[in-house]
């Protein structure tokens, strides 16, 4: 008689706790129907990347390496002063047509140098970088440090897009709309409107403000534009400089399982001739 009752209390409890959640499924579901929850500022006003081509894009596409030099000059001359590269070493840049004299060039005169510590005395110093040294880390005490770039096109969702279009995207002033419906998102004094940015409020004053910031040896003209998507082709190598090698691998094996495939439905014809079904 007893495992009976509690059997009954067992399906009680648990009806009980099915009706609950229910009821509560029910509460929610009706109350987002009748009352929506209203997008954020954020939500509203953000801007997803803007389209961008690069020859790197697809299965098939290559690294331009004059495109690459120029966005290397730009993150030297602009971005280089406070974001790192530090996953990238100088001698990397002799994939994208630096020639040894010159990478050891670029390496010695770097103003961020190598920091190396005398053992004995307990203190640190500075020593010239090496073409073997990767691109030395961009410290700010006490203010925080800006995100080391070597990845940003892969952490970032847009990859270069997202790059190209942050650089670009920046507004004087936030459109009124935006100050009508939320009186409260107003850029605070420090950060700068940029609708590209996943808060809508950047930290970082706008980089590239003008044309002719950097002077390229090719002839091509530094537009802002310019400047923007070659840096952002620049970082897609940075954050995958072996993606040449990985698309001639793949679509070698491609070919190769081609090649076997016709190769076994051969076999299996020949096995298979004369036999009847």
């Amino acid at each position: 008689m007893l495992p009976l009752f509690l059997r009954s209390i067992k399906f009680l409890v648990g009806g009980a706790f099915i009706f609950v959640l229910a009821l509560a499924l029910f509460g929610t579901v009706s109350s987002w129907i009748t009352d929506p929850p209203q997008p954020t500022a954020e939500e509203e006003f953000h801007h997803h990347p803007k389209e961008l081509a690069l020859k790197s894009d697809g299965p098939f596409g290559k690294f331009d390496n004059q495109q690459l030099q120029r966005g290397f000059l730009v993150f030297e001359k602009v971005c280089a002063a406070c974001h790192s590269l530090n996953l990238v070493s100088f001698r990397d840049l002799q994939q994208i047509g630096y020639n040894e004299a010159e990478v050891k060039k670029i390496a010695k005169d770097w103003p961020f140098k190598q920091p190396v510590q005398d053992a004995k005395a307990g203190t640190w110093g500075e020593r010239d970088n090496l073409p073997s040294d990767r691109f030395p880390k961009v410290y700010y005490p006490g203010t925080g440090t800006p995100p080391d770039l070597s990845l940003i096109t892969k952490a970032r969702h847009g990859g270069a897009a997202y790059v190209h279009s942050l650089l670009t995207g920046y507004e004087e002033k936030q459109p009124a709309e935006l100050l009508a419906k939320f009186p409260g998102a107003k850029t605070p004094d420090g950060s700068h409107y940029n609708p590209y940015f996943a808060n809508l409020n950047i930290a970082m004053p706008p980089p590239l403000t003008a044309a002719d910031q950097v002077t390229y040896s090719d002839g091509t003209a530094a537009t802002v534009e310019n400047m923007a998507k070659d840096v952002s082709a620049f970082l897609v190598w940075t954050a995958e400089p072996t993606m040449e090698r990985r698309h001639a691998a793949g679509l070698a094996v491609v070919i190769f399982l081609l090649i076997a495939t016709g190769l076994a439905y051969g076999a299996y014809l020949t096995v298979w001739r004369g036999v009847k079904h």
